[in-house]
């Protein structure tokens, strides 16, 4: 019987993609390696950032170029893209039916906990969460793996009573690691092909379709 719900943030509950794909292109531009408009890096959105930064440069992820460029991206990050976000359809009220219905609600992100607690609190979400748990400043628990682990053994929670809600494959798999089952949600940044190759228990083209499905 499912008693807790871990949800992924960025392309889950909100569409953060003008606040992270800009940070990224000023912090790539910082160290030198400025890409053009028409290159699409949207694909960067939910997996762990300096490992993306690192493959834009072609780098190794613990070069001190990608530590350069993620230090420009925060820079811009911190301040203004984090607010260059918006709540998807439906998602405080879906949150506010699953509260009634006694889940517990605990927020599973790579982003930085710094920055997802104040999104959350921006956007009025926070309330709604027993915790949002993320990754630290350092590139700790940025793996959803080891964050979920890290949930788990934090709240004493039972796997067998989570369930996992994102939109990437590190969701899915992060969350089958722990043997816990998993949500995909199909208007966020995994492909297609991506979640047909993780394979969830389940897959909602909204948000409010959480309430069908669990």
């Amino acid at each position: 019987m499912i008693k807790n719900i871990l949800i992924d943030l960025d392309g889950t509950l909100t569409d953060p993609k003008v606040g992270i794909t800009t940070s990224a292109r000023y912090g790539l531009a910082k160290v030198g390696h400025a890409i053009p408009e028409s290159e699409n890096i949207d694909w960067i959105i939910g997996p762990p950032l300096k490992a993306s930064l690192a493959k834009i440069l072609n780098v190794d992820a613990n070069d001190v170029l990608a530590d350069q460029a993620l230090l420009g991206y925060r820079e811009r990050f911190a301040v203004t893209g984090l607010f260059e976000n918006h709540v998807f359809e439906d998602v405080a009220e879906t949150l506010v039916a699953l509260k009634d219905k006694g889940y517990r609600l605990f927020l599973a992100t790579a982003k930085p906990e710094v920055y997802a607690r104040q999104i959350l609190d921006h956007f009025d979400l926070l309330q709604y969460f027993e915790y949002p748990y993320g990754s630290e400043l350092n590139g700790e628990r940025t793996n959803k793996g080891d964050l979920i682990a890290y949930i788990l053994k934090k709240e004493q929670l039972n796997p067998e009573e989570c369930l996992m809600v994102g939109d990437r494959e590190h969701d899915i798999f992060g969350a089958r690691n722990n043997g816990i089952e998993t949500i995909a949600v199909e208007y966020g940044y995994g492909s297609k092909q991506e979640l047909d190759q993780a394979q969830p228990k389940a897959r909602i083209q909204k948000f409010s379709d959480l309430l069908n499905v669990i």
